[in-house]
């Protein structure tokens, strides 16, 4: 297998159709475009509602754009790139497959273009703390390090730079995963399995196949990290070629990454324990940050990090934005940012974690999910719940049907907040925690948490 010059050198000439043009597709078409390829674009936008920067560089590079159709002849070209947030099913897409054309997504294209190790973090919730967390622990290391992905930089524009020194970590999605082909991650991770984003992946069984897909292509050279307390994802490990390094809360494994009490130690190759930190020095909260503490520092150790930088990184992690993030105190009362909770098992750690007196923000597009678990929690932990969004009525149905009645429905989040502050009182929280995608009212959660923090500055004036 070639990576780095040798796979820009073979695809130089090449006819290449990038589909979709949100940040990795754009990338891709640049990456692309500087490799020699020729090529084509397509979104389903028109040109008007898309970045003019980009349409001007699309123009000076002579681009064939297909903005708003689909293109005539799919046939014709060696390869389509697919974006992230592009469903596989798409007619033309299937066309196009079927006519022999190589299908690829964003991150294969990253990894083919570069010469970096990779570390490949997935799961339904923690991606982007434990994501950052190791980012952190090896840029403390003193190691080249890019924090790509998921997270909001596209692999891709990080793949020219991305020499043998490099180490990109790497939050995964489901979507990148469906559109692997030889991705294989030194140290790959799956943090957790609970149902998401069914509407694109329609059975658990497919979303938890595509979470698989990480680790398919490793070896016995390589590391797998997964959570040894969830089922499903333990179900994953069975079939791993990789090197299998399990994390427990109350678990001791032969090797791996455990709670010892208050301590969080990893286990090495030789049965030893290596003490980490304590649970109290850690400046995040809630269960599920003990989770991502213990999954970062299995990921660093074995990657080659020293416990010592281990312990000073994660004891100054003070977290990430829009993931249950202290954004303002007003009249006794906090606010909490949890715009990243776009699925209810995501809620349910930002109520856990904050335990009581919770005065709760959720709605949007719902993506075909089940909210009576997220409902059957709200009584003696939520005061009240403030709805907004297209699904607003879909969570409210569930709450009702638990037994949960103080319900308030507003039309946009500046009127969620100021209802918030109404009904709140001194020591309570306020909390966005959606539940849900933001794609029904902001273009994604991290507007979304912006606004929602600017109308919290608000209360202050």
């Amino acid at each position: 297998m070639t990576r780095g010059n040798e796979y820009k050198n073979s695809i130089a000439g090449k006819s290449i159709l990038v589909v979709g043009l949100g940040k990795s597709g754009k990338a891709a078409a640049r990456a692309l475009n500087n490799a020699g390829a020729t090529v084509s674009v397509q979104d389903s936008s028109t040109a008007d509602k898309l970045d003019t920067q980009f349409l001007q560089y699309m123009k000076n590079e002579n681009m064939e754009a297909f903005l708003g159709k689909e293109p005539e002849d799919v046939g014709s070209y060696d390869m389509l790139v697919l974006s992230p947030g592009v469903p596989t099913d798409l007619g033309f897409i299937k066309e196009a497959g079927q006519k022999g054309v190589e299908i690829i997504g964003e991150i294969e294209l990253a990894y083919m273009l570069s010469e970096g190790n990779f570390i490949a973090i997935t799961g339904t919730n923690g991606k982007t703390t434990t994501t950052s967390l190791v980012g952190n622990i090896l840029e403390a290391f003193g190691r080249k390090t890019a924090v790509v992905g998921n997270i909001g930089n596209p692999v891709v524009s990080e793949a020219d730079d991305a020499g043998p020194d490099t180490w990109l970590v790497t939050e995964v999605s489901s979507f990148q995963l469906e559109t692997i082909d030889k991705f294989r991650p030194h140290v790959a991770a799956i943090l957790n399995l609970t149902p998401d984003h069914l509407n694109r992946h329609k059975t658990m069984e497919a979303y938890t196949a595509a979470k698989a897909r990480i680790t398919e292509n490793q070896t016995e050279e390589d590391y797998f990290i997964y959570n040894g307390d969830d089922e499903l994802v333990s179900g994953i490990a069975e079939n791993t070629r990789a090197v299998k390094i399990p994390f427990y809360k109350n678990t001791e494994p032969e090797m791996g990454a455990y709670v010892d009490d208050t301590s969080i130690i990893v286990k090495n190759e030789k049965g030893e324990k290596v003490f980490i930190c304590h649970t109290d020095d850690l400046m995040v909260i809630g269960e599920h940050n003990i989770e991502n503490v213990l999954a970062a520092s299995a990921i660093a150790y074995y990657s080659g990090v020293d416990a010592n930088t281990i312990s000073l990184a994660v004891r100054n992690f003070a977290g990430v934005e829009h993931r249950i993030e202290l954004c303002g105190r007003v009249d006794g009362v906090e606010y909490y940012n949890d715009s990243k909770g776009t699925n209810t098992d995501a809620a349910i750690i930002a109520l856990k974690a904050l335990e009581d007196g919770i005065v709760l923000i959720a709605g949007g597009d719902g993506k075909n999910q089940n909210f009576d678990e997220l409902a059957s929690m709200f009584t003696g932990r939520v005061k009240a719940l403030i709805l907004l969004g297209r699904d607003a009525n879909i969570i409210e149905d569930a709450a009702r049907r638990h037994g949960f009645t103080n319900i308030y429905n507003c039309k946009d989040m500046p009127d969620c907040v100021r209802k918030a502050a109404e009904l709140s009182e001194e020591g309570d929280k306020v909390l966005l925690s959606p539940a849900c995608a933001s794609w029904d009212m902001y273009d994604n959660f991290e507007q979304r948490g912006r606004h929602f923090k600017n109308c919290v500055k608000e209360l202050l004036r």
